[in-house]
Order: C-alpha cells, then sequence, then structure tokens
C-alpha cells in the first residue's frame, strides 16, 4: 500500500485529490495539511511515502517544506513531489534542489496523477530529461568546479552521466553492457556519495557539477 500526505492550502484541491487517490487499492491518503510546518509535522507523524507538497502556501513554502523532510533522517524514506500551478518556473527549480522528487502541476490528468504516485514510490524522478535540460539551462549559469565528483569511480560517472541523460537503469545497463542490478549499484552508490536524495537530485547535481552540460554550452 502506497501511503500518502496531502500538503495544499485549499480544502478543495485536497478533497479532490483524496477522493482519487483513495479510490485506488494500492494508495491511500493518510494524512491532511494546509501549510508548510503542518505537512511536515503531519509526515513526521504519519511516515508516508509519498508527500504531495504545494509549492505555495502560508506560513512556510512547499520549498521549505521540503527541504525540513529533505533534512531529517528519520523522513528519509519520505518521496516529495511539488504541485505547482505554472509548470516550469524557478520555484521548481529550488524545489528539486531542496530534495524534491519531481514535480506535478495541478491541471494534470487523473491517470497521470495516479501514475506519478506509483513512480515516486519506487524511487524514481519525476523529470523527463528534457524538462531537466530546460531546468538547467534557465537556472545553472556558471556549474561550480566539480569536487564532489573526484569520489566517484569512473563507472560511477559514467552511469551518472546517462542518468542524467534519463536512462533508465536497463538502458544503462545496456550502454554500459553490464547487468541492470550492477548499474543500479552504480548509481545507488554515486547517490551515496553525493549525498543525493533520490534520482531527482543526482541529476540535477550531474549538470551543476559540470559532469553533463546543457545543450548549447
Amino acid at each position: 500500500m502506497i501511503r500518502v500526505l496531502l500538503v495544499d492550502d485549499q480544502p478543495l484541491i485536497r478533497s479532490g485529490f483524496r477522493a482519487l487517490l483513495d479510490a485506488e487499492d494500492d494508495i491511500e491518503v493518510v494524512a491532511e495539511a494546509g501549510d508548510g510546518p503542518a505537512g511536515v509535522e503531519q509526515a513526521r507523524r504519519h511516515l508516508p511515502d509519498i508527500a504531495l507538497v504545494d509549492i505555495q502556501m502560508p506560513v512556510a513554502d512547499g520549498i521549505e517544506a521540503t527541504r525540513r523532510i529533505a533534512a531529517d533522517p528519520a523522513l528519509a524514506g519520505v518521496h516529495v513531489v511539488v504541485l505547482t500551478n505554472y509548470g516550469l518556473d524557478e520555484h521548481v527549480f529550488h524545489a528539486l534542489r531542496a530534495g524534491a522528487a519531481g514535480f506535478l502541476t495541478k491541471d494534470i490528468e487523473p491517470e497521470d496523477l495516479l501514475h506519478a504516485v506509483r513512480v515516486a514510490a519506487r524511487g524514481d524522478a519525476l523529470l523527463a530529461p528534457s524538462i531537466t535540460r530546460r531546468l538547467i539551462d534557465r537556472f545553472v549559469t556558471e556549474p561550480p568546479a566539480p569536487a564532489a565528483l573526484g569520489e566517484l569511480t569512473n563507472r560511477e560517472r559514467e552511469a551518472v552521466a546517462l542518468a542524467a541523460h534519463g536512462l533508465s537503469n536497463d538502458e544503462i545497463a545496456a550502454r554500459m553492457v553490464i547487468s541492470p542490478i550492477t548499474a543500479k549499484t552504480h548509481v545507488n552508490r554515486a547517490m551515496t556519495k553525493l549525498r543525493a536524495r533520490d534520482r531527482a537530485q543526482l541529476v540535477v547535481m550531474a549538470y551543476e557539477s559540470g559532469l553533463v552540460r546543457p545543450r548549447g554550452r
């Protein structure tokens, strides 16, 4: 059962999402909150698999809530997916840097929302490579020196670069001529060494570190 926390200051949005999610046999909404701090408190109380968090909220916004959840070791199993009315913007980029596993727009189709919740629960990133490149092109100006990448082996660096281009573990394995399990191991070890919370953050780090360059640079 996938346990979901809804964090949004609009009760109508929360009730609509709850009705959709609770209708599924494998998904359960375990709690709701109307602002960032309350969302973090509910996350600590219920330890959901997924927290759907609105970016624009009173008291503390979704970016701050994401940052607090990502920084709490007790909440390491909570995958934050931020919700936005505006699509791709600076807030989304900051949320991903804060530790979000991906983002969704509130006008998403019901079947796409259900698919996204299941994808995020598996620990996969809700971020298409084309969207990643657009984010980096718009909000990363000067990549820092890739000092942190020195901790990675050559094979781990190769796996991270392929992941940043949007390849799945199976596709990385085929490209590197290794087994999917070994590909997953390379990616997971890179995440551990770089202290990336999830695959989405690892992809952003790959661009920010200079391991992968946005097109046209």
